[in-house]
């Protein structure tokens, strides 16, 4: 699911693509402008404690099948995740930490196992089922924002009520929306198409249509890969506010330093859990960006 990472040369064109984008070089030191909606009345859960699981794996295998040749993507992985973690899933390319976030997305089924989503066992729930759950119970952020280019940030972000059981006016919708879209700082750019935002902004759409529908877990998968290393930090800053409010989020990078912003690391290995831990040493998306300002008011000249 993951590109193969960009050129120093085009991070470096992105880079500066992004900044004059945003209309500034320096960074926010959080992802909100202004007081977020009240996602969740549950605090993030402290580490070492016991949370309640929102996600359980009970020797979770995947098995493909190639002509004759079977592939073992995942072999018997068994694990929780608490309401209101934070979680990194590391490994190379064929570790099997693209198939566990197809299963924990719903994308996909088990071939043995259980796979328990708030307390509810999916494993064995047919398409249109899964559809439902993804719809009510999931939020996903993709590498490439995946939004729909001839429609506006509030329209993308309305989407997944139009799919759901939702009954709202028009009126209703654009109110939901614009909500969410000034929780990720992006109030006044409601009626720009994706090709007038920079990467930057279009994540942040693609994160506020993540959590239009209040979520239990938003699933990301390389959120950073399309981005320079500044707006990535800016990323991760309303990852991390959302997590700081509640929101569990279980995300996919082989970036060690975007890892380091989560809670918990979790590095799979030939479809196995290789290593499970809390992260020792935390980065603070505020203080990156902080940093990152002061390097800026150093190279500027006066």
């Amino acid at each position: 699911m993951a590109a193969e990472p960009e050129s120093t040369s085009s991070r470096a064109e992105r880079s500066e693509a992004e900044r004059s984008g945003e209309g500034s070089s320096k960074l926010p030191l959080g992802g909100f402008t202004e007081d977020p909606p009240d996602l969740s009345s549950s605090p993030a859960a402290p580490l070492g404690m016991t949370a309640a699981a929102v996600v359980r794996l009970e020797d979770v295998h995947k098995i493909y099948h190639t002509g004759e040749v079977e592939v073992h993507a995942v072999r018997g992985v068994s694990l929780e995740i608490g309401k209101g973690e934070f979680v990194a899933f590391m490994g190379s390319s064929g570790s099997g930490k693209s198939t566990l976030m197809n299963i924990l997305g719903c994308l996909d089924r088990p071939s043995r196992g259980h796979y328990l989503l708030d307390g509810v066992d999916v494993s064995g729930l047919g398409r249109d089922q899964l559809a439902d759950i993804r719809n009510g119970k999931l939020g996903f952020v993709f590498q490439s924002f995946n939004l729909l280019a001839r429609t506006s940030a509030r329209e993308n972000v309305e989407l997944p009520l139009l799919y759901g059981q939702h009954r709202l006016t028009s009126a209703e919708l654009a109110a939901r929306a614009d909500k969410v879209l000034a929780a990720v700082g992006l109030s006044g750019r409601e009626d720009h198409h994706p090709s007038q935002l920079s990467g930057g902004q279009q994540q942040r759409v693609a994160i506020a249509r993540a959590l239009i529908n209040e979520p239990e877990v938003v699933l990301a998968d390389e959120p950073t890969g399309n981005l320079d290393s500044r707006t990535s930090v800016e990323i991760m800053g309303i990852f991390q506010e959302l997590n700081d409010r509640g929101i569990t989020i279980i995300m996919v990078t082989h970036e060690p330093d975007i890892a380091s912003y989560a809670r918990r690391n979790i590095v799979m290995r030939d479809g196995l859990v290789q290593y499970d831990s809390p992260v020792k040493q935390r980065l603070s998306a505020q203080e990156q960006a902080r940093k990152l300002n002061e390097q800026v008011e150093v190279e500027t000249p006066a």
